[in-house]
């Protein structure tokens, strides 16, 4: 399998930055203008309104790749800290407390921090590279 899909790692990996950092923005425009679906926006002096406006900037920017390891560190806490607030209080495992989204994105928004943006990104292009890292 490494021989089929190994080839084209650097582009499965900008999908899965575009696809993750996408779904994280929608969950940003949930809490900050009730769509997609019909929820009430979240006040923006809340915790759930910054969680709102941090999820849509951090998101659209990974999508992009555009300070993505910055981005993708502030979103890996931000998720740490939703599960911990949100879920854990509920019960010690993330299936049954209904955390493991929050745990999924936790780990991946470490991994993209960690990885950089890769091809097809913004800091790729500024750079003049395929791969940037965020230089902690």
């Amino acid at each position: 399998m490494d021989r089929v899909l190994g080839r084209y790692a650097p582009q499965l990996y900008a999908l899965l930055r575009i696809v993750a950092g996408l779904m994280f923005a929608m969950h940003g425009t949930q809490k900050l203008f009730g769509w997609p679906g019909d929820k009430d926006p979240m006040p923006l002096a809340g915790l759930m309104g910054v969680a709102g406006i941090i999820e849509l900037v951090a998101g659209l920017l990974i999508a992009f790749g555009l300070f993505t390891g910055w981005a993708a560190f502030i979103a890996s806490g931000l998720m740490a800290v939703a599960y911990f607030m949100a879920h854990a209080g509920q019960g010690a495992l993330p299936i049954l407390n209904q955390g493991e989204l929050a745990v999924l994105y936790c780990f991946l928004f470490l991994y993209i921090a960690a990885q950089g943006s890769g091809i097809w990104s913004i800091d790729g292009a500024r750079r003049g590279g395929t791969r940037s890292n965020m230089h902690l």
